[in-house]
This record gives structure tokens, sequence and C-alpha cells, in this order.
């Protein structure tokens, strides 16, 4: 009698910037295990693997992920753009550092594939399980809704495979080099299982549980998972519209939002893992034009209203672009227009969920069936393998 094939192990590599990146992970894990696929799925925090003894927390008095978020949370974004360059940099001049300590600990977990949901360090991770596992496919799943080039989401010609959400996404790899044996297309971005199950709730009695009118329209207000003071004003200039305020990790904010008068009903919500039940009370949405927020938005059929302006991060300019293309939203210069901007939008409510209704994203289903066909493809797996290996001996 033969013996039953070994279960494959898949590492998902992610980090907490932004907090995006891990909720993509665990969506997809979760999403593997209710579809009982015979796989052993790792979660990989990459800051661990590459600083496992936390020296630079150690050293700062922050590890560089809580750095960014508290950025975010001030609304001090104008200049990330920079920044970035100058991250990009540092990982060029770090690369051969990068890639030997990835190599050391692909050596030892023995991955059958790694799955990367992080920008930046896809050239280094590649190169080191190409190194270390030769018949291991790499695969970065872009979970921005476009490519912020050079060398942020997609590395030309790099022996991998990519999975992209838009077409604009899709576009891009193409013109970097990659064919379509090593493309591959989502219908969007990935969304958490639970934001596709119906709640079956009472909007109304829902609301009233709030001290909402359940007969007003409600916005509900959210900058991921660590607030924006940017919430403040927006609270301020709709004084007489009823808010659903999420102010995640921010709890000064929290309390601020609180103590303020308004004329009209709210609600003020700390951190909560319930944002499709907040969203199944609300009509419209208004946040940071990330592409978890965009997407959660979406497949809850709330309009977006979001900014474009100098303070938007270079990797979610085209998010915006993409709300305008989709006509699912507003896309404003600035949140002083946030008043007129919500008088449009709940006069015109219909016609955005009309088109919000025409956008289908089962990205967060359609994954797993891509990675079963990369770990089936073990002959295309070995090609990418010598030739990512030949690669590495000229990097």
């Amino acid at each position: 009698m033969q013996n039953a094939p070994a279960m494959k192990t898949i590492e998902l590599v992610y980090f907490n910037a932004g907090g995006g990146h891990r909720s993509a992970a665990v969506a997809l894990d979760t999403v593997i295990r209710e579809q009982g696929l015979p796989w052993a799925v790792r979660l990989v925090n990459l800051f661990e693997v590459l600083d496992p003894r936390d020296v630079f927390g150690k050293t700062t008095g922050m590890k560089p992920e809580q750095y960014y978020n508290a950025r975010l949370a001030r609304g001090w974004t104008l200049g990330l753009g920079q920044e970035l360059k100058l991250l990009q940099a540092l990982i060029r001049l770090s690369h051969r550092t990068l890639r030997a300590q990835l190599q050391r600990y692909w050596q030892v977990t023995k991955p059958d594939l790694v799955v990367s949901l992080v920008p930046n360090f896809n050239r280094a991770m590649c190169q080191a399980l190409a190194a270390a596992r030769p018949k291991a496919p790499y695969v970065t799943i872009l979970t921005d809704f476009a490519d912020s080039p050079p060398h942020f989401w997609i590395e030309p010609h790099q022996a991998q495979h990519l999975i992209c959400g838009t077409a604009k996404a899709a576009a891009q790899a193409r013109a970097a080099g990659f064919n379509e044996q090593r493309l591959h297309r989502t219908s969007g971005m990935i969304v958490r299982p639970d934001f596709y199950r119906a709640l079956n709730i009472d909007q109304r009695a829902e609301r009233r549980k709030l001290q909402l009118d359940p007969e007003r329209p409600t916005g509900l207000v959210m900058f991921g998972g660590h607030g924006s003071k940017m919430m403040r004003h927006i609270a301020k200039r709709l004084d007489d519209s009823q808010l659903i305020l999420v102010c995640g990790h921010n709890f000064a904010l929290a309390d601020e939002l609180r103590a303020m008068t308004s004329r009209a009903p709210r609600a003020v919500i700390g951190f909560s893992d319930q944002i499709h039940y907040f969203m199944q009370l609300s009509d419209f949405f208004i946040g940071k034009p990330g592409p978890g927020s965009i997407s959660e938005a979406v497949q809850q059929r709330l309009p977006v209203i979001v900014t474009r302006n100098a303070w938007t991060m270079p990797q979610e300019r085209y998010n915006t672009k993409w709300v305008e293309e989709t006509g699912v939203g507003l896309v404003l210069e600035s949140f002083r227009a946030i008043r007129p901007a919500v008088a449009e939008l709940t006069t015109r409510l219909d016609e955005f969920r009309r088109r919000i209704a025409a956008v289908q994203n089962r990205a967060i289903f359609e994954i797993p069936e891509i990675l079963e066909r990369i770990l089936q493809s073990d002959r295309g797996a070995r090609h990418e393998a010598r030739w990512a290996v030949g690669a590495n001996s000229v990097a």
C-alpha cells in the first residue's frame, strides 16, 4: 500500500507595519483551514526572523513597525515617500546579510512554499529561498491595488510567482517581465472571510443599541487600527452628521471624541474585531485610502470618501484612482471639503450602490486555488529554482 503524500508546509510572511499585511496573512490562513486543505500553515513575522533578539527595539525603545504606526496615528505621512527611498537603499546595502540570514532560517524550517505579503524585501527573500530550498516556489501577493516602483512589490524578471488583484498591477507585472505562467490574477484584494457572511441583523434595532437614530444616514469613520488625529477634524466638520467613529488602539483619541459635543448622535468605538458589524450599521465610509479599508467597505456595499494629496502615501495613491475609475465613492483633495462631500454622497447613495454592486471580489477564496496549482506544478517549480540559482550567482 502506498504511503499518503506528506503534508506540505506553507509559510505566510508578514510584518505589522500598518496592520494590513498581518490581517491579510491571518485571513488567508483562516480560509485555508476552513477549506480543509492538507497544508501546515505557519505565520512568519519577517522582523522576528531578521532581528530575533529585538536588537533594534532594545536600542531605540521602539520596534520598526511601532515607529511607522505611530506616525500614521499622528497623521505624519508627509515625507514617507523620501523615507521609503532611504529604507530601500538600506535594504540594498544589507542585501547579502539579509539573504544569508533568511537562507539559514529556511534551511531550518524547510518550507515547501513561501508566500510573501510584504513589500521591499522580496528580492532578498526570493534569492534566500532559492538557495535554501531550490524546489520551493516563492510567491508574492500584492496587498496594494498597484505597485509603487521601483523595488517595492515587483522585482523585474525575478523567478517567482506574483498574485495581483487589479488590472493595473497585472500590467505592471507584465511590463516587469512576468509571463502568464508566473502572473496570477484575482478579482480584488484580500478581505477577511467574515466580511462575506451575512449577519442577518436588524439594522434599526442595532443602531438603537448604540443610541443612534435608526432613520438617519450613518457614516463610518475609520483610519486603520491606530486611528488618526484627522478624525477629530472630521468629527468637528460633520457636527450634524450621524457617525460611528472607530479609533482602534488610539485610546486617547477615543476619549477626545467622546468628550466632544455634537448636534447629531454618534458612537465612538475603540479597538474592535467587529468592523463587519459596524459597517452593516452604516451607509457610507470615510477614511484613509488603504487597500484593506476600501475593499472591506466596498464588500459591505458602502460608498467611500477618501483623500489624495501630498500626505497620501505613495503606495496608496493608485487606490484613490481606482475609487474614481470604478465610481464607488468620492476622492477629495482635503477633508476640509468633507461636509459638501457627505451631502453629495448621501443624495446619490442609490447611484453609488449600483456601481458597487458590479464589484465582485472573491480574492480570498481564489488565492488558495492559485497556491494549490503552484504547488502541483513541480516541474515548473524546479525549472524556476534553477533559473533563480543562476540569477543569484550574478546578483
